[in-house]
């Protein structure tokens, strides 16, 4: 019977080697030290060790971000520096730097972009994400009043924009509460059953349990552990026994009798318990079934279409209004703003000025003369001011019109 064939490795790293120099080029810290290891499509991989031990090292060679000091790290087959491989990656960073003027649906409408989706496509991968993580209440927010649990949510959202088949998650579930964490653990079995490769590196020891396959443990920069979780959990030297619920004399014979069989004691004696994640997630479930309002992040199960579809497939959706607003330039022509308009001061028209110093042809009223007194002017028509005029038209008769008014 033949053996199966291995699938190549997503990820190889091989006597990978990281030492961050001095000033003067002298090898200071060893952050990563002659790391081996091989990640294969469809396995969940957890990269785990207290701070300082080289996971964010690791991963940001692994994203080329850093170069190796020494060995070698490829992902599909290929140099980490190559940018082909960027488009199937998708990376949550340990800290999600979103712009916070921008909606949940604009950020995500900007990575897609940066990965030259279509915008039918984008608007779709959207909503879907933004549906998916529990977020479509707050979609129209500027992710700046977000909380850190739900500006991680859109983390991971712009992380599966481009429908990756590597996922790199730095602590995904920092922040998070456990209804979010839950939905991020549920994400991951989902991407993986679909055959996508998932690193996670993550303190939350409890979470790395529950999805991922197989554990690198790391400290001071070397490998100190790596294999499946199950088997590097396992107790060999205890065995643990399950039966229904029994009590008084029954359990007291059934305790000898083991510990005659076995000829050592029983060491302990318990009923089993929930984890306290469940029963606070039997909580939130019930409410959300009896349609209590909350402000927050909802629950929400399974992963977007555009995620769990064959690879490839394209779904069409609606252009909506926004993306005709907000379009590429590659999409549009680019259209010139107008030049402003400036308004020129109206030179003074001098002929209408003229017109107003010359006097009108309106028949004047002539003063009548009073007895033994100065001439009294029964009505005088209005003159126009001279002074000014004369300064607007630069006229010179103002002298013979002053003479002939005293006439």
């Amino acid at each position: 019977m033949s053996k199966a064939i291995k699938p190549a490795p997503v990820v190889e790293c091989a006597a990978l080697t990281k030492v961050f120099a001095d000033f003067w080029g002298r090898g200071k810290v060893l952050a990563v030290d002659n790391l081996n290891l091989e990640i294969y499509p469809g396995e969940v991989f957890g990269l785990l060790g207290p701070n300082g031990s080289g996971k964010s090292t690791t991963i940001k060679m692994l994203l080329g971000l850093l170069y190796p000091t020494r060995g070698r790290a490829r992902v599909f087959d290929r140099p980490t520096t190559d940018t082909s491989v960027k488009k199937r990656i998708g990376f949550m960073p340990e800290e999600s730097y979103l712009y916070r003027f921008l909606n949940a649906s604009e950020t995500l409408d900007y990575y897609g972009r940066l990965f030259k989706l279509d915008r039918s496509e984008r608007r779709s991968r959207t909503e879907q994400l933004i549906d998916m993580l529990g977020l479509k209440r707050a979609a129209h927010r500027s992710v700046g009043q977000y909380s850190k649990g739900m500006a991680r949510r859109i983390g991971l959202a712009q992380a599966l924009i481009n429908d990756p088949d590597l996922l790199i998650l730095d602590e995904p579930t920092t922040g998070l509460d456990p209804i979010g964490s839950r939905q991020i653990k549920d994400v991951i079995v989902e991407l993986a059953k679909r055959g996508k490769t998932v690193i996670l590196s993550s303190h939350l020891l409890a979470d790395v349990e529950d999805v991922c396959d197989r554990v690198a443990i790391m400290y001071g920069g070397k490998l100190q552990a790596m294999g499946p979780v199950k088997q590097l959990l396992q107790r060999q030297d205890i065995t643990e026994i399950t039966i229904p619920k029994t009590e008084g004399a029954s359990l007291d014979r059934l305790r000898s009798t083991i510990e005659g069989q076995i000829g050592r004691p029983v060491l302990d004696v318990r009923h089993p318990t929930d984890k306290l994640e469940d029963l606070f997630l039997r909580i939130v479930e019930q409410a959300q079934r009896d349609k209590l309002e909350t402000s927050g992040a909802e629950s929400r199960r399974g992963v977007s279409d555009f995620l769990a579809a064959a690879p490839g497939t394209v779904r069409q959706a609606p252009e909506a209004v926004l993306e005709s607003l907000v379009a590429a330039g590659a999409d549009v022509g680019m259209v010139e703003p107008e030049a402003p308009t400036v308004t020129k001061k109206a030179a003074p028209k001098f002929e209408v000025l003229e017109d107003l110093a010359t006097p009108a042809d309106e028949p004047t009223v002539e003063p009548e003369p009073v007895e033994d007194g100065p001439r009294a002017i029964k009505s005088k028509p209005v003159q126009p001011n001279r002074s000014v005029l004369d300064r607007l038209t630069k006229s010179d008769d103002s002298d013979s019109s002053s003479g002939a008014g005293k006439g």
